[in-house]
């Protein structure tokens, strides 16, 4: 299914939907545990595996879950993990698990449920561009259908219980991926986060907590779940988005008006190199095509589909080049064949051009 699956791009990365120039991607993340069992990090592998079993069997009773593939122990080896870390299906955190854990997939990638990372549950909804109602309408018939099987940890004072105090009430993380270059550029960009931080957002690195900032991508999700109904989340999460594309929009206008051909020129650069490289790093790419995208949303560039650009983002990540290529890879094989599969991409300007073919 994987190898499947590392030859073309996640739903969430069509480059459709509201804003899509701005916000690649919209994420829903429910955490729910089980009623009489103890949370994951106080439980062992015996437990573990029964929680696997008893979500499993929610998950096949489901209308929403039947088109997708259930995993469990064993089932996931080591790069499989890193492949699904790459494509934000499970946490970096999940990739320590050892025994006990099962994941559900579907089969656009839309809807996923890991079971027993920090919680029993994290039911997930991913969807393009900014349409976190969207999503939201995807976990939560998910939620409703599993619960329908499950009994969840409900206080009627906290609301839904977790094993992190700071999802205690909903249990609801809510996430825009937002590309912001020019706030970089022009060096307002922690002038920006401070702002949104200071009104009760956290702003993340590509794959969420703790992880880096690539190719000027940055999450922005609430910090708390506490004394908020999901609505006001939605609403507020929302809200400060549309304020933060206002902000890159204005830098945007900043930096046509006063270093029009300096942008131009940084823009036309990277996509050259794109276009010729035969050796490409994976901090490389990302930045070249941030300035790609960029170029897209200015109107530089017209004839690259925004589609394909979120597609190479992915696709160029390491685990994802090991599965296309079948194999195992040293980094300067990887940093060719990224090359190559970049060159390959841009020329024949189609998203899925090359998508079954083992040689590129």
């Amino acid at each position: 299914m994987f190898e499947e699956l590392s030859g073309k791009p996640a739903a969430w990365l069509s480059g459709i939907g509201p804003q899509a120039g701005i916000v690649l991607s919209s994420r829903i993340r429910l955490a729910r545990n089980l009623y009489r069992f103890k949370f994951p990090p106080a439980t062992d592998a015996e437990l573990r595996k029964k929680v696997v079993g008893e979500v499993r069997s929610a998950v096949e009773r489901s209308i929403l879950l039947k088109s997708g593939k259930f995993f469990q122990n064993g089932e996931l080896a080591g790069m499989d993990r890193d492949f699904l870390v790459e494509r934000h299906v499970i946490s970096p955190e999940f990739m320590k698990s050892g025994e006990g854990y099962g994941l559900f997939l579907g089969e656009d990638e839309s809807l996923s449920v890991m079971v027993n990372e920090e919680d029993h549950l994290r039911i997930q909804a991913l969807t393009s561009g900014l349409e976190v109602g969207k999503a939201h309408e995807l976990a939560t018939q998910a939620d409703a259908e599993l619960s329908a099987n499950l009994a969840f940890e409900y206080d009627e004072e906290f609301g839904y219980l977790t094993a992190c105090p700071t999802n205690v009430g909903t249990g609801m993380r809510a996430s825009v991926l937002i590309h912001l270059p020019a706030l970089v550029l022009t060096r307002e960009i922690d002038s920006v986060i401070n702002r949104v931080t200071k009104v009760g957002w956290a702003v993340r690195g590509f794959y969420g907590e703790g992880t880096d900032v690539l190719g000027n991508l940055l999450q922005l999700s609430n910090q708390t779940t506490l004394g908020r109904s999901e609505e006001e989340i939605l609403e507020g999460l929302e809200k400060v988005t549309r304020q933060v594309i206002e902000y890159e929009e204005n830098a945007r206008y900043v930096l046509s008006r006063d270093a029009k051909e300096q942008i131009e020129d940084k823009i036309w650069r990277a996509y050259g190199i794109l276009r010729f490289a035969r050796v490409l790093t994976s901090s490389e790419v990302m930045n070249l095509l941030s300035a790609v995208r960029l170029g897209l949303g200015m109107g530089v560039i017209k004839d690259v589909p925004l589609g394909l650009v979120n597609e190479l983002l992915l696709l160029c990540q390491p685990a994802h080049l090991q599965k296309f290529a079948g194999r195992e890879m040293e980094p300067g094989e990887r940093d060719a064949l990224r090359a190559e599969l970049v060159r390959s991409r841009i020329e024949k300007g189609a998203p899925n051009g090359a998508g079954n073919s083992k040689t590129v």
